[in-house]
C-alpha cells in the first residue's frame, strides 16, 4: 500500500516523503506516517486478506491557503483511489511552525488495502 500511497501523493506534490522531509526541502512538501490501525483477524485468529492502517498525512506550505488547498486536493485523490479504500477521519488540523514560519495541514485517514 505504501508504494501506491506514495505514487498518489506525488501526483499532488512531488516533494512527498515518509515520516519527515529532508533538511533543505523546498516547500510545499507532504509527509505521511502510519499511526496504527485496526488488526483484521478471522474468528480462527488467522490474518484477513486486508489490512487497516491509520495514516497521518501532513502538508507544509508557505501560506495557510496553499496548505489547505493541497490538503483538500489530497483528500479528493485519496478517496478516489482504485488501489485502496481511504476514509478521512476528520477535517485537516491547521498548524504553524514558528521556527520555519511554515503553515501545515494535518489529516488522518483510515486506509483498507490488500495485506
Amino acid at each position: 500500500m505504501e508504494s501506491d500511497l506514495t505514487a498518489l501523493l506525488k501526483t499532488a506534490c512531488a516533494n512527498t516523503f515518509p515520516d519527515m522531509a529532508p533538511a533543505g526541502t523546498v516547500v510545499p512538501w507532504v509527509t505521511y506516517q502510519a499511526i496504527g490501525g485496526q488488526p483484521l483477524r478471522w474468528l480462527d485468529n488467522t490474518a484477513a486478506d486486508k489490512r487497516n492502517t491509520l495514516m497521518q498525512i501532513s502538508v507544509w506550505a508557505t501560506t495557510r491557503a496553499q496548505a489547505t488547498l493541497l490538503a483538500h486536493q489530497i483528500e479528493e485523490a485519496m478517496c478516489a483511489s482504485d488501489d485502496f479504500t481511504a476514509t478521512p477521519q476528520g477535517e485537516p488540523i491547521s498548524t504553524h511552525d514558528a521556527e520555519t514560519n511554515l503553515y501545515g495541514a494535518v489529516q488522518r485517514y483510515s486506509i483498507y488495502s490488500l495485506r
